[in-house]
């Protein structure tokens, strides 16, 4: 399981980097169901994640701590929002474009092309797609930062509070 956290925190690290902006629009306290799919990634993935104003905040700015950016513009297009970001990512430089589109109250869609240089875990270029859709308030017994996984026990979700003081450990692991 960690391995697949790692793997797809490598992916959408540089595109969660743009969605710290301040311009950035929050989602919606309650339980969002978020799907990554990603050829890199047969057949994807979806978690469930409790969120509120004050753990998205906090997850954003984790993720602007934990990583160097020379670029991280952001800007609306219409009704899209569009990112392009150069991070360095694991002593990798990932140059991202990331389009947003959809409601953060309701669903959202990103689609991410990121560019890895030198390659990361044998990685060179991906492509990948968040949507994310909100089911309705968090369930009984979660608290925000609560996320159940694919093969996660029942009634035992993570925390990505918790999950996020990991990563933060020397060497990654």
């Amino acid at each position: 399981m960690r391995a697949l956290i790692l793997s797809t925190a490598l992916i959408l690290m540089p595109s969660l980097a743009a969605a710290a902006s301040s311009e950035a629009p929050k989602r919606k306290s309650g339980l969002w169901e978020i799907t990554v799919s990603s050829p890199q990634m047969p057949g994807g993935h979806t978690l469930r994640q409790c969120v509120d104003q004050n753990t998205d905040d906090m997850m954003r700015k984790a993720q602007g701590e934990r990583m160097s950016c020379s670029k991280n513009d952001i800007h609306r297009e219409g009704d899209k929002i569009v990112s392009d970001a150069v991070c360095q990512v694991e002593g990798t430089s990932v140059t991202t474009h990331t389009v947003f589109s959809g409601r953060f109250d309701s669903n959202y869609k990103a689609d991410i092309k990121s560019t890895y240089n030198p390659p990361a875990h044998g990685m060179r270029e991906t492509t990948s797609q968040i949507e994310g859709k909100w089911l309705g308030p968090c369930l009984a017994g979660q608290k925000p930062g609560d996320v159940i996984m694919p093969g996660m026990p029942p009634g035992m979700p993570g925390n990505m509070q918790d999950m996020q003081k990991g990563m933060k450990r020397p060497g990654g692991e």
